[in-house]
Order: structure tokens, then C-alpha cells, then sequence
């Protein structure tokens, strides 16, 4: 019996030095950050600068490459389209899906996006190409 609680004394202080030796592993986190993709002339600055950068090219590529489907603005038709879409590990754009808005109002937001040029560099994301998703809405307005 003396041996028996000897053995298990014994068991029971080794484990809890060997904790105490490893220290406290529940603390310890792990978080990966996603890093946008570079559109072509952003490579310099700070990553807040380059997504800043972003940001700025992308709403004056969209701004520049708007055009409302001329049958659509004479029967004055509006709407708000959505295009999702990702910039892959290559850096190019992939439409996933266009909602809102009628086809024509669509197709036009879908050609919008597809314009965007190839990627400086593609989002990275634990040191690897990482497709990255974004969401653009399309406001159609005839202003009629």
C-alpha cells in the first residue's frame, strides 16, 4: 500500500514539474494576415500605402471603364449590381458571380471588372499566393 502511494505521489509531482518546466502553451496564438494583391505602379511605400494605393486605381479604373448600355439609359433602366469576384495566385481577375440589375446592366459590370489589369504581385497570405476576394457594387443612374 506504502509503495502503491509512493508510485502514485511520485507519477503525479513528475507530471506537474513537467508542466511547470514547458510553461503555459494555451497563451500561444497563431494569426496569418492576408495581404492585398499590388496593382501595377503600387509596389513602393508601406503595405497601408499600397492598399491605399489599391483602393485609389481600382474606383479610377471602374470610374474611367464606366459605360451605361446605351438601350438601357434611353429606356431608362436602373440598378445596382454586385460583382464578386477574386484576384488569384496569378494575379488576374475571376468573376464568381454578378447579381442585381438587369443582364445587360450586368454584363457591363462583369466588363468592368474583367478589364482590370494583371496584379504587380497576387495577395499573399502565410508567405504563399493567395486568391483574395473583393465585392464591387455598380450603381446604374440616368439622372432622368
Amino acid at each position: 500500500m506504502k509503495n502503491t502511494i509512493f508510485v502514485l505521489t511520485l507519477i503525479f509531482s513528475t507530471t506537474m514539474f513537467a508542466q511547470q518546466e514547458w510553461g503555459d502553451v494555451q497563451k500561444n496564438t497563431v494569426t496569418l494576415k492576408e495581404i492585398a494583391p499590388v496593382w501595377p505602379g503600387c509596389e513602393k511605400g508601406s503595405a497601408t500605402q499600397r492598399d491605399n494605393c489599391f483602393n485609389t486605381k481600382l474606383a479610377t479604373h471602374i470610374a474611367k471603364n464606366f459605360k451605361y448600355p446605351a438601350a438601357e439609359y434611353k429606356n431608362n433602366v436602373q440598378g445596382r449590381v454586385i460583382v464578386d469576384f477574386v484576384i488569384n495566385e496569378k494575379g488576374m481577375v475571376e468573376v464568381k458571380n454578378v447579381s442585381g440589375g438587369t443582364a445587360a446592366l450586368q454584363e457591363e459590370a462583369k466588363r468592368n471588372i474583367m478589364a482590370i489589369p494583371k496584379m504587380a504581385k497576387p495577395g499573399m497570405l502565410g508567405g504563399k499566393p493567395r486568391a483574395i476576394k473583393y465585392s464591387v457594387p455598380f450603381t446604374f443612374k440616368t439622372g432622368k
